[in-house]
């Protein structure tokens, strides 16, 4: 008989599916009317023995609870934020996530960010669709990178592979985070400290209550009006509030932000601002990320029911 799994989010294409549908009982949620989930919960959930899911939707304790058998949870991305892992370490079920496969896009991305919050593109942009370029309108000069200070909050796989594309670009860099890391020479004592000898700043940390707000109205202030803020890590990272009114007098530059802590909710005060770049939490919206993504959530549960080891399991903080 196929193990009992239960599908959650919507992000699945058919051909993922249809996978799943070879080797589990497979129960998309998603796709059911509210009446049948609810039947489902109540008849069926017992007997599911792994949970499918995405970073962004994750399982919370009041879920995990209507599932009694479950042994694995396979996340679909590398942030666990929306998974509660203290629940689910507390009832021994192992969790997966998709780290490495979507690195090198979503670095691609911090840097096509910072490119376009430091040389202002979305602004040049309407600039000539707006027909100021025929008149002449005046420009200001954008600032160039070479040469200048990149701090990496974070300094892990995507911390590191961003600092390998901005030293391309002539940058120099500077990093940290709690624990030590690469190259030592470069890391700061303090993320305070980073922001001060930094011109940029990429927030690439994982999120948490460790890092909730990190990037509060000193660290950013400390950047200075020619400083650059990107956060491709969590919403929760950047104080927006502190953030907004920084952009909005000018002691900070620009930023660019493609993730928010009450997404999709984006603030007001930032939709406001034209120095800032806002982007809908697609640093690893490629068709090549979402497929490798998609084949190790199901590899792990491959592994598992095969009587393997999870090719990438989740290590809990003790």
């Amino acid at each position: 008989m196929k193990p009992a799994i239960a599908v959650l989010g919507a992000v699945w294409s058919d051909e993922v599916l249809a996978r799943l549908d070879e080797q589990f009982n497979c129960h998309k949620l998603a796709r059911m009317p509210a009446a049948q989930r609810a039947r489902f919960m109540e008849t069926d959930a017992g007997a599911v023995r792994a949970i499918l899911t995405t970073g962004t939707v994750g399982i919370d304790a009041a879920l995990a609870a209507a599932f009694p058998a479950l042994e694995i949870v396979s996340v679909h991305g590398a942030g666990l934020d929306a998974v509660d892992l203290d629940g689910l370490a507390a009832r021994g079920i192992v969790v997966t996530n998709t780290p490495d496969v979507l690195t090198d896009d979503v670095a691609d991305f911090a840097v096509g960010l910072l490119l376009a919050a430091v040389r202002r593109i979305p602004l040049l942009d309407q600039y000539v669709r707006a027909g100021h370029w025929v008149e002449k309108r005046p420009l200001l000069p954008a600032r160039s990178l070479t040469g200048k200070v990149a701090g990496i909050y974070g300094y892990g796989r995507i911390g590191q592979a961003v600092g390998m594309r901005l030293r391309a670009f002539g940058m120099h860099l500077r990093y940290y985070q709690r624990s030590a890391g690469p190259e030592p020479a470069m890391r700061a004592a303090s993320l305070l400290e980073l922001a001060q000898q930094s011109d940029v700043l990429v927030a690439c940390t994982p999120g948490g209550a460790q890092t909730r707000h990190a990037l509060d109205a000193a660290v950013l202030a400390a950047l200075g009006p020619q400083g650059t803020v990107v956060n491709i890590a969590r919403g929760s990272v950047v104080d927006a509030r502190a953030l907004a009114e920084l952009l909005a007098t000018g002691r900070l530059g620009a930023a660019a932000l493609d993730v928010f802590e009450e997404e999709p909710d984006v603030p007001a005060a930032l939709l406001a601002l034209d120095n800032v770049v806002l982007t809908p939490h697609v640093g690893s919206f490629t068709v090549e990320a979402r497929r490798a993504m998609a084949e190790l959530a199901v590899a792990n549960l491959s592994a598992w029911f095969g009587g393997k080891p999870p090719l990438t399991p989740v290590a809990h903080p003790a």
